[in-house]
């Protein structure tokens, strides 16, 4: 049994019920340590922004945050304290589709005829015509070229020269074939035309994939992306200033 004395303030409304008192005897339990706040910084698809945005603008107050647009990088970025060292980021950036980077379209990347063969085989899902990948692994499989070359070397006592080289390749590779995938990363389908470019020196060849179409497709959804992210934006945070950087 306890003999400290405790003061116990009774209110004045009391009804004198027994007042229940809890005693903890020993050390206390040591404080955790204060943390700095932590502030967020969040990169994912190009509507990102937008979605932050969409739930949280209540919370913000939309004359201190940013928006700038990066058109070349493809970039929607928002900061919603600018003169804070603890505010919050969030970047959406319009990215390559899974697919387009393992096609390497567009790219520096270089496929050899059979590893290309057997890459199409394994991803025959991405074409419309099932024969024309059918066809189009068989081709690579067996790949087959004629080079002619011609070359022309002279020099004349007054000092000309002639030195010319050409080179014509006829190949049984197809002048292109057609797949259908998304060209950015949350997108929808597009069907797109893939033209083969060869290299060939000696008996090395190496082949590379170009679409014409595809590139002129990116460049028009790249800015109708941004646009219409820039539209929703300004719909649910009026009062956010939009940068073009």
């Amino acid at each position: 049994m306890y003999s400290e004395k405790v003061n116990v303030i009774v209110p004045e409304n009391y009804s004198g019920q027994p007042i229940e008192i809890i005693w903890r005897d020993g050390q206390a339990a040591k404080q955790l340590d204060p943390k700095e706040p932590q502030p967020v910084n969040i990169s994912g698809t190009i509507d990102s922004p937008f979605r932050w945005l969409e739930k949280r603008v209540e919370l913000i107050d939309q004359k201190q945050a940013n928006i700038t647009i990066n058109r070349d990088n493809m970039q929607i970025s928002l900061v919603d304290k600018e003169t804070d060292f603890y505010n919050n980021g969030v970047t959406g950036t319009l990215q390559p589709s899974k697919e387009m980077v393992e096609f390497g379209i567009n790219s520096d990347k270089i496929w050899e005829p059979i590893k290309l063969s057997k890459f199409l085989k394994m991803h025959r899902a991405f074409f419309k015509d099932k024969t024309q990948n059918m066809m189009l692994v068989s081709t690579l499989k067996n790949f087959k070229a004629k080079v002619n070359q011609d070359i022309e070397r002279s020099k004349e006592e007054n000092g000309s020269k002639i030195d010319n080289y050409s080179q014509v390749v006829d190949s049984n590779l197809p002048k292109s074939f057609k797949l259908n995938m998304p060209l950015f990363k949350g997108f929808a389908c597009e069907e797109i035309e893939v033209e083969i470019y060869a290299d060939v020196d000696g008996r090395e060849v190496s082949l590379s994939l170009v679409s014409a179409g595809a590139n002129e497709a990116i460049e028009e959804y790249k800015n109708k992306v941004i646009d219409e992210q820039i539209s929703l934006i300004k719909s649910v945070a009026p009062d956010i200033v939009i940068i073009e950087v």
